[in-house]
């Protein structure tokens, strides 16, 4: 089949793409910025339709000569009236997919009991709802809480279970919970397309085991080979304070955990089992609990973490790119411009450039950095913890603790995009060039456009750490590479003198 997929660069999305293409089907993706997907590895094998899902006009275009479309978009950590704005964006895409002649949606929304729910359940309800009345037959999917390498419910239950040997928790880490692994999950978003073209309907879908939260953090201990931890039930802690818990504990931000956390105060599980009519089993049965944990864990220790909730773009943080230099005329912009020449060469200069950050640091003064962490966190914000995907290499759109690649232009250009809290929007840059003389010359450069008043003396007040940190950077990134650099050819002399010496001793046997 010829099938769209909205919201590929996400959680779901981005591991459902290639598992598509396995299957056999030709895949458009639909995107709002797509060079966040420059550097999957899929890229090549896709076709890539840019737009909006407000915009009818580029909707229109992108299910042109569509079979399925694949609805995995969702506001994360949105304020406000974000619930209008996903069921305009469900109803733009139903009828234009149904003028179109679509023939099938599949979505992907969250088990919920009836009655009241918090406004991300209803959300994700009313979206579903709108996509079964659009006249395109629609497959909705209705899952528990995922459990994967990556994802946010699974690093929530990790963080905390690991910082933690005794937790306080709200009173609903004793509700039931049906969590799925993202292996079943995935399984059967491909199957959905195998189900009969009548078909017209929601279906619950989840893994094995129902269990208590406060079980599955225990769960994931035994798998983590740690002690069981004390839980102790509280009452008091609403979901805006237990998601605020959650920020300062764990990498998450709040306004990511908040909406997960508003769904475990409800028992969520499977009301009815009427998939199994139409989908067989997985291969293998559906994945236990604890086995999808140490499934997770073992993706984690390997690198092999092919998603994950940091390159989620969080509703409310600056998205807007760089604008060039030409158009900050009329702008107040603040700047500071470094530059350094360095006898490493440029390779080994972007080496060390393209590992910053993460459990490599920053390269100066660290106490400062954790500091202005540790007040975003408190302020809401993502923090330093989100640390980053890979060690040692960076993707377009990946998260970068409290920064997102912008722009990668890899061996020369790294462009960073602020997530932190702040008045203003702020970026860093970070240029390396070869020169005639071997060596090469370091660009560093951070620029911050502040918003009113409040911006200007937030620059100011930090202008004293800039002075420090800054310098700092250049200065270590450099000497990090000269380091390498005569790392190398030390590495090479030695290797070329044991060769010399052991043509000498052959020569004189012979």
């Amino acid at each position: 089949m010829h099938v769209l997929v909205t919201g590929a660069t996400g959680y779901i999305g981005g591991r459902l793409v290639p598992r598509l293409l396995e299957a056999g089907h030709t895949v458009r993706v639909y995107a709002r910025t797509p060079r966040k997907l420059q550097d999957v590895p899929w890229h090549d094998d896709v076709e890539i339709a840019e737009g909006d899902l407000m915009d009818a006009r580029a909707v229109r275009a992108a299910v042109e000569g569509i079979d399925a479309v694949y609805y995995l978009a969702h506001a994360m950590g949105a304020d406000g009236d974000f619930e209008r704005a996903e069921t305009q964006a469900a109803g733009t895409m139903g009828h234009e997919a149904r003028v179109a002649g679509v023939r099938r949606f599949v979505y992907l929304g969250g088990l919920h009991p009836d009655g009241e729910l918090s406004k991300h359940l209803r959300s994700r309800k009313e979206v579903g709802d709108v996509l079964l009345r659009s006249g395109v037959p629609t497959i909705a999917y209705q899952a528990g809480v995922v459990i994967g390498s990556g994802s946010t419910s699974f690093e929530m239950i990790r963080h905390v279970t690991d910082v933690l040997p005794w937790m306080p928790a709200p009173k609903w880490v004793r509700n039931h919970i049906q969590p799925i692994a993202i292996r079943d999950v995935l399984y059967y978003l491909v199957q959905a397309l195998e189900i009969p073209a009548d078909v017209n309907r929601t279906f619950d879908i989840g893994g094995p085991d129902v269990l208590r939260y406060g079980q599955m953090l225990n769960g994931y201990a035994v798998e983590a080979k740690l002690p069981q931890r004390g839980i102790a039930s509280l009452p008091v802690l609403t979901p805006g304070l237990a998601a605020h818990w959650f920020n300062i504990v764990t990498p998450i931000p709040r306004k990511l955990a908040r909406p997960i956390i508003e769904s475990l105060q409800f028992e969520c599980v499977q009301r009815e089992h009427d998939i199994d009519q139409y989908v067989p089993a997985p291969p293998g049965g559906l994945t236990p609990y604890r086995r999808a944990v140490r499934l997770a864990l073992a993706r984690m220790r390997t690198g092999q973490v092919e998603t994950s909730w940091r390159n989620a773009t969080l509703a409310a943080t600056p998205a807007d790119p760089l604008p060039s230099d030409p158009d900050w005329a009329g702008h107040t912009v603040y700047v500071d411009d470094r530059k350094r020449h360095t006898d490493a060469s440029a390779a080994d200069v972007w080496r060390v450039v393209e590992s910053i950050g993460g459990d490599n640091g920053w390269y100066s003064f660290p106490l400062a950095w954790v500091a202005r962490g540790w007040m975003d966190k408190i302020a809401g914000g993502v923090g330093l913890s989100r640390g980053r995907r890979d060690p040692q290499r960076l993707e377009q759109g990946d998260a970068l603790d409290w920064w997102r690649v912008e722009r990668l232009d890899r061996g020369r250009y790294l462009r960073l995009r602020a997530e932190f809290k702040s008045p203003g929007r702020a970026w860093l840059e970070m240029t390396v060039t070869p020169s005639v003389d071997g060596g090469s010359d370091y660009h560093q450069r951070a620029i911050y456009f502040p918003q009113g008043l409040s911006g200007r003396l937030y620059w100011y007040s930090i202008l004293p750490f800039h002075g420090v940190i800054f310098p700092g950077m250049v200065e270590r990134i450099t000497a990090a590479a000269e380091r390498e650099s005569h790392n190398t050819d030390s590495t090479s002399r030695n290797r070329t003198q044991h060769n010399g010496s052991a043509e000498t001793s052959h020569e004189e046997a012979a």
